[in-house]
C-alpha cells in the first residue's frame, strides 16, 4: 500500500511516499524537501505560487517514487486552534459494562455537536472513570454503578481547512486525513514508553512552536503559540543590525542559550545591515547569545502556561522531547530541563527502511510523521465498526435513528 504524507511548513514544502508492507512498516520510495517564502505564520501569502511550489514537489516525488499519487495525509499547523475536554456519565445500576452503554454515553455527549466555524481534527475518547477508577483502555466487561466517559476536542478554523481543500482539489489530489502538525511530530519522534508514561513533545518550528502531550498512550492535548525560530533570527538582525542572512548564519553556528566565560573574548566579525561597500564590525559571542536567550525563555514560558491554562502542570510529566529545527540551537536541553524541571532530551524521527540520512534531523519529524500517522488511534473505533457493518437499508436507518436515543 502506498502511503503518501505532505507538510506544508512556513519555511519548507515536504513530501514523502512510503511503501508500506504487510507487516505495517513502511519503506521510504522518495522524500522531497523545497524551501519557500510564500507563507507567513501558516497563511498563504501567495496562493498562486504555493500551488505551482506543490505541484513540482509532488511532480518529483512521483517521478523519484515511479507512482501516481493520487492521496495524501496532510499536516495541518494549529494556528488559531481550540481544545475542549467534556465528558458524559452513564447509570449503569450494578450492571455488566457492554457496547450499548457505551454508545448511549456517546449519544448523550457533545460528540456529535458541529460548529459552523470550526473544523475537528480529533474528537474520540481519552479515558474511562469505572466507579471512579480511571481506565485508559476499554470498561466492557466490568460491573459498576456508574461511568464516565471522558472525551478530547481537538478543532481549528473552517477557513483554514477549506484553504487547503482548494489548493488540493486543484491538483486533483484527495485529503485522506488532516492531521495536527505537532501531533505528525510526536508520532515520529515518541516511542511506545513516552505515550504510555507521558511526555510533552514541543516541535520548536519556523513561524510556530506547538506541542502535544501523551498519557496512557493517547494525545491529550495539542496547541501552538506564534513564536519561532524565525523570531530569533529577526531579534538577531535588529540587535546588531545585520542582514537576516547574516543572522541566521550566526545563530546557526555560534547561538547558544547559554553563556560560558570565553563567549566574551570570541570575536566575530559581521557584516552591517546598510553597508554598500562590504564593511564588517565585530562583535563577540556573548553579545549573540544574549539576544538569543530572552526569546527561548519566552518560547518555554508560553509553552509553560498553555500547559497551566489546561491544568496539564498538575499531571507532573517528567519527560519532554524537543523537536524541530530550533531544538538544534546548543543549550536549549539544559535550559528546558530548568524552566520544565523534566527530563529533556533531542527528538529525531523514528528510523525508516530507505530514510536518507539527511532527512532524518529533527527538523524533519512532521514529514515522517504524516507517514506513521495510524487514524484508527484517534477514532471511536465501537462508532467506526457499527458504521462498516450497517447496511443502508429501512431498518438499518432506523436503527441508526434509534441509537441516539437509547
Amino acid at each position: 500500500m502506498i502511503k503518501v504524507g505532505v507538510d506544508i511548513g512556513n519555511s519548507k514544502i515536504s513530501c514523502v511516499v512510503c511503501d508500506v508492507k504487510l507487516n505495517g512498516k513502511p519503506k521510504v520510495l522518495s522524500f522531497i524537501s523545497l524551501p519557500t517564502n510564500n507563507i507567513n505564520k501558516s497563511t498563504f501569502t501567495n496562493f498562486l505560487l504555493i500551488k505551482n511550489e506543490l505541484k513540482e514537489i509532488l511532480l518529483l516525488a512521483e517521478k523519484e517514487s515511479q507512482t501516481e499519487i493520487k492521496s495524501i495525509n496532510l499536516n495541518i499547523p494549529l494556528f488559531e486552534s481550540s481544545s475542549i475536554y467534556y465528558s458524559s456519565e452513564i447509570d449503569i445500576d450494578n450492571e455488566l459494562i457492554n457496547e450499548l452503554h457505551i454508545k448511549k454515553g456517546i449519544n448523550n455527549s457533545d460528540f456529535f455537536n458541529e460548529s459552523l466555524n470550526k473544523e475537528d481534527l480529533l474528537n474520540y475518547i481519552i479515558n474511562y472513570e469505572v466507579d471512579e477508577n480511571l481506565i485508559s483502555g476499554s470498561p466492557i466487561g466490568n460491573y459498576a454503578k456508574k461511568m464516565n466517559i471522558n472525551f478530547y476536542k481537538l478543532s481549528v478554523n473552517k477557513n483554514s481547512i477549506n484553504t487547503y481543500k482548494n489548493l488540493f482539489f486543484d491538483l486533483k489530489i484527495q485529503i485522506a486525513n488532516f492531521i495536527p502538525t505537532p501531533l505528525s511530530s510526536a508520532v515520529a519522534t515518541l516511542n511506545t514508553d513516552d505515550q504510555d508514561l507521558g511526555a510533552i513533545c514541543i516541535d520548536l518550528g519556523d513561524s510556530l512552536t506547538s506541542l502535544t502531550v501523551f498519557e496512557n498512550g493517547k494525545a491529550i492535548f495539542c496547541d501552538s503559540i506564534s513564536v519561532g525560530s524565525k523570531n530569533i533570527t529577526n531579534d538577531i538582525a535588529r540587535g546588531i543590525s545585520t542582514t537576516k542572512e547574516s543572522a541566521e548564519r550566526l545563530k546557526t553556528l555560534y547561538g547558544s542559550v547559554l553563556n560560558s566565560p570565553s563567549d566574551e573574548y570570541e570575536i566575530i566579525e559581521v557584516p552591517n545591515v546598510s553597508s554598500t561597500d562590504n564593511q564588517f564590525k565585530q562583535i563577540n559571542r556573548s553579545t549573540i547569545n544574549s539576544i538569543i536567550k530572552p526569546r527561548v525563555e519566552e518560547t518555554l514560558e508560553l509553552v509553560w502556561q498553555k500547559l497551566k491554562q489546561h491544568n496539564l502542570q498538575n499531571k507532573k510529566i517528567k519527560n519532554v522531547i524537543l523537536t524541530g529545527g530550533g531544538s538544534q540551537l546548543e543549550g536549549i536541553i539544559d535550559y528546558a530541563q530548568i524552566i520544565f524541571d523534566s527530563n529533556v532530551r533531542i527528538g529525531r524521527p523514528k528510523s525508516i527502511l530507505g530514510l536518507d540520512k539527511k532527512f532524518s534531523g529533527p527538523q524533519f519529524s512532521q514529514t515522517v510523521g504524516s507517514v506513521l500517522y495510524n487514524e484508527e488511534l484517534y477514532e471511536v473505533s465501537l462508532l467506526k465498526k457499527s458504521q462498516k457493518n450497517r447496511k443502508n437499508t429501512y431498518f438499518s436507518r432506523f436503527s441508526s435513528w434509534l441509537d441516539q436515543y437509547i
